[in-house]
């Protein structure tokens, strides 16, 4: 059988949560679809999970590896992937039961070498507790070169996509690096041309109960490495003039989300190497204090909440920007 989408799941430790996750995907209303499972050397009993379905489902493939991280899991699995595009589910989500089936369309619709759709947090009984546009203020069908803003406003989850597999020539997520999906997502971008949406919320991120609690470390200073790769493939792409987008791109990953870390770091001499690294970034990327404080995304001001902005005026004082 020709796939149509292959998706790639790397498992580590999920058995509690693997079932739902697999089933979600053999259900798929798209009929044509491979199913990757990537064991990245589990302890528990995930795969004897995996095995269960490998026995009834000849679209499934099960491959074990010792445990190497997300990055070389999903870059093995697109080694072995065959389907026209490929698609990346985390072992603890699920997707609603058209996924596939819309994204493909609307790939094949607009000759699309990306697609992508919303995502919901979803707790551990499957309630919907926050959702999560992408770009609403978007058409369908998005052409690169007419219009670029998706580069500098979009979300670099690779779960709620699929992709050309032929994007991923030269193109792997980083081994060991933090943050492998900001470091990859925008460079398959920029090797895009056209881009597809769908405005409906296809895919339930599993946020556990507790999971605030994860330890934050240094490997929080991996955002400015993802940042680099990214201005290499940026700055030889054919989108290289597209300078404010760029500004954006750099504004929401390396600044906003980069708090969004740092604000859980509990050791201080760490925090103050963090907050030099940042105060370099902005100075060699030559941005202002009305920039950052000014973004705008889906049209709107980026800053909505009064408490946030307290902690972005204090750290823009600290680096004297």
């Amino acid at each position: 059988m020709a796939y149509k989408v292959s998706i790639i799941v790397p498992v580590y430790n999920v058995e509690k949560y693997l079932s739902k996750c697999i089933d979600s995907l053999i259900n798929q209303t798209l009929q044509e679809i491979e199913i990757v499972l990537i064991n990245d050397g589990s302890t528990d009993g995930s795969q004897i999970i995996i095995d269960s379905y490998t026995q009834k489902n000849t679209n499934i493939v099960s491959i074990c590896k010792t445990n190497g991280g997300l990055s070389e899991a999903r870059n093995l699995g697109i080694k072995k992937a065959t389907g026209e595009y490929i698609a990346f589910v985390d072992s603890d989500d699920w997707v609603e039961q058209e996924m596939m089936s819309e994204l493909y369309f609307l790939g094949k619709k607009h000759n699309a070498d990306i697609v992508f759709c919303n995502l919901q947090n979803v707790d551990e009984k499957g309630g919907i507790f926050k959702l999560l546009p992408q770009l609403p203020q978007l058409s369908e069908k998005i052409i690169l070169e007419e219009d670029f803003t998706v580069f500098g406003e979009m979300s670099c989850f690779a779960c709620n996509k699929i992709f050309k597999r032929e994007l991923f020539n030269y193109i792997e997520f980083p081994s060991g690096l933090h943050f492998e999906d900001i470091a990859t997502i925008p460079r398959l971008f920029l090797k895009s041309k056209v881009i597809a949406k769908s405005n409906k919320y296809l895919y339930n991120y599993f946020v556990r109960k507790g999971s605030i609690t994860r330890n934050y470390t240094s490997k929080g200073l991996d955002m400015f490495k993802a940042i680099g790769l990214v201005k290499e493939d940026f700055s030889i792409s054919i989108y290289k003039n597209n300078t404010e987008d760029w500004k954006k791109f750099v504004i929401l990953q390396g600044f906003y989300s980069f708090l969004a870390y740092y604000a859980y770091i509990k050791d201080r001499l760490i925090k103050k190497i963090m907050i030099s690294y940042l105060k370099n970034l902005l100075k060699e990327e030559n941005l202002s204090k009305s920039e950052i404080l000014y973004l705008k995304r889906y049209n709107k001001l980026y800053l909505f909440s009064l408490s946030y902005l307290k902690i972005i005026f204090y750290t823009l004082n600290i680096i004297r920007l």
